[in-house]
């Protein structure tokens, strides 16, 4: 069965599992297992088919840990941190919202970016719209699904409309006219991908990871000069009973073993 991201529990590796040591009965004058160290960790939405397969890395580099991981938009956590959530680290995927916590005395440590993202341009199977480049979004009558003001893909996809109206062939007002088309604003990027599969959005600016993990929907090629690099950083929070650990997680994370987990679900090296 998949675990929830919702609420997702690394065990403790279990020391011993194999040969002698399998009944759990511990050897005269052995050291005592260590305690499980626990982390709670808020993730933006676009890193949660990638966290599971971070979890299970991560645990597996140590003799105990137990990892909580819940995911939603990075401007929503962070609300949270400042109003008091207990959690340990905070991953974003922009630098913004990192910065408003290490700017509010909330963090042990500076912000470190640990990957980077590119967009795409998504339709639901099928397109039944019939949006063939990126330019059909500014079609009257095409419903864009978007995000709400203060969620990192809704910036990074204005100046991918922005970019993408200096083009040839793009009007000049393409930007104004992508946003006069939007129908709804979601608040994160899972939900934005679950409302064009299900069909009741025409397309949608999405990162190209939550593109790429959908079977459900199809994606649109946006022009490689016209793209925007989402810089993704996170931070290890003062409040945390586990500072030393937060910090090592995130740099873990930011390391190569980290690195390579995150590129297999398509995430590039921070920018």
């Amino acid at each position: 069965m998949r675990r929830s991201l919702r609420s997702l529990v690394v065990l403790p590796l279990l020391l011993g599992a194999c040969g002698g040591g399998a009944t759990g009965t511990q050897a005269p004058g052995a050291s005592p297992p260590a305690e499980p160290v626990g982390l709670t960790v808020l993730a933006a939405a676009s890193l949660r088919n990638a966290l599971e397969r971070v979890a299970a890395g991560y645990e597996a580099t140590q003799d105990a840990a137990i990892l909580t991981i819940a995911t939603d938009s990075s401007a929503a956590l962070e609300a949270q941190i400042e109003q008091g959530a207990p959690a340990d680290v905070f991953l974003s995927a922009d630098v913004a919202n990192p910065q408003k916590l290490v700017d509010a005395g909330l963090v042990a440590g500076p912000a470190v970016a640990f990957a980077s993202n590119e967009l795409a341009v998504i339709v639901p199977a099928g397109n039944p719209a019939g949006i063939e480049t990126p330019a059909d979004l500014a079609r009257p009558g095409v419903r864009i699904i978007a995000a709400t003001d203060a969620v990192p893909i809704t910036r990074y996809a204005h100046q991918l409309t922005e970019h993408l109206a200096l083009e040839p062939g793009y009007p000049a007002g393409f930007a104004v006219a992508c946003a006069a088309n939007v129908v709804s604003r979601e608040a994160n990027v899972s939900a934005i991908v679950a409302k064009i599969e299900l069909g009741e959005g025409d397309a949608a600016i999405v990162y190209a990871t939550d593109a790429h993990a959908s079977s459900k929907v199809s994606t649109v090629e946006v022009p490689a000069a016209a793209n925007v690099r989402a810089t993704y950083a996170g931070v290890a929070l003062r409040g945390s009973p586990n500072r030393a650990a937060a910090s090592g997680f995130l740099a873990w994370l930011a390391g190569p073993d980290g690195q390579a987990i995150l590129g297999t679900f398509g995430f590039l090296p921070p920018s």
